[in-house]
């Protein structure tokens, strides 16, 4: 069981891959788990569900956009587990804005949920390691789309980026104190928080999924399980010294285009 001496900490982990991630740890071993979210019900009700299957489990309701209260999520899951050994940054917010319409304050809302926060809470997380002489690990969810992405996600995709500078920077950084950082560029991936976005955002009526999974490569979205499991190798001493190491968790290839000779 690769994660039985786990003490995680996990934001965003009310639902959609954040709870997938948090389900996989404990299915190889976890039994110490805060989950942090600003959805306080479904927050509680996944702790619920985790700590009636004898995990050790406890809820945060924290608000990433709040530097503050990022930094004392991290110390009150100290408190709550005796020591936080990995942390994932996975809440987020999919706010949408184009170069041409984006306003201060959305650019702002959504640098300080996805970039900001998490920059803190690595910060407090990092410093509790070392202070506590134990090696550490963290992944941060990122997003295919810091190669680019559409023209609608352009303060989100900066937002990644920025968080992406952050893994490989810190990575490097705290090699030192063994604490590891890396993170994974997730797909379009099938979620709530994304089966929401589509139908307020884009007017899509319910079941959009299968017409989408319909016309990619391989018949489906990312799913959160799919990421899970490498979320959980990258917190695992499975994957070794890695760190800094970004992955596309996507099913198209970045740079590559369709043979234009291809009948």
């Amino acid at each position: 069981m690769s994660h039985d001496d786990t003490c995680a900490l996990i934001t965003g982990g009310a639902q959609g891959l954040g709870l997938a991630i948090a389900e996989q740890l404990v299915s190889q071993g976890c039994r110490s788990l805060v989950l942090a979210d600003v959805n306080a019900e479904a927050g509680q009700e996944a702790a619920d569900a985790f700590g009636a299957d004898g995990v050790a489990s406890h809820f945060l309701h924290v608000d990433m956009a709040d530097p503050e209260q990022a930094i004392a999520m991290v110390d009150q899951a100290q408190e709550m587990m005796g020591r936080v050994t990995s942390l994932v940054n996975c809440a987020a917010t999919t706010d949408r804005g184009s170069i041409l319409d984006t306003s201060i304050a959305a650019w702002d809302k959504i640098m300080d949920v996805n970039a900001r926060g998490p920059f803190f809470a690595l910060q407090r997380f990092a410093q509790l390691c070392i202070d506590g002489r134990h090696p550490g690990g963290c992944v941060n969810i990122l997003s295919i789309v810091v190669h680019g992405g559409l023209p609608i996600l352009a303060p989100y995709g900066a937002s990644k980026a920025a968080l992406l500078y952050t893994t490989k920077n810190s990575a490097a950084a705290l090699a030192k104190h063994r604490v590891r950082v890396n993170g994974i560029n997730v797909g379009w991936m099938d979620t709530p928080g994304e089966d929401v976005r589509q139908k307020v955002s884009h007017g899509r009526a319910p079941g959009w999924q299968a017409a989408v999974e319909a016309g990619l490569p391989f018949g489906m979205m990312v799913k959160p399980d799919h990421v899970a499991r490498q979320a959980a190798f990258f917190l695992s001493e499975d994957s070794g010294v890695v760190t800094g190491a970004i992955l596309d968790f996507d099913q198209t290839v970045v740079g590559a285009y369709p043979d234009t000779d291809a009948n």
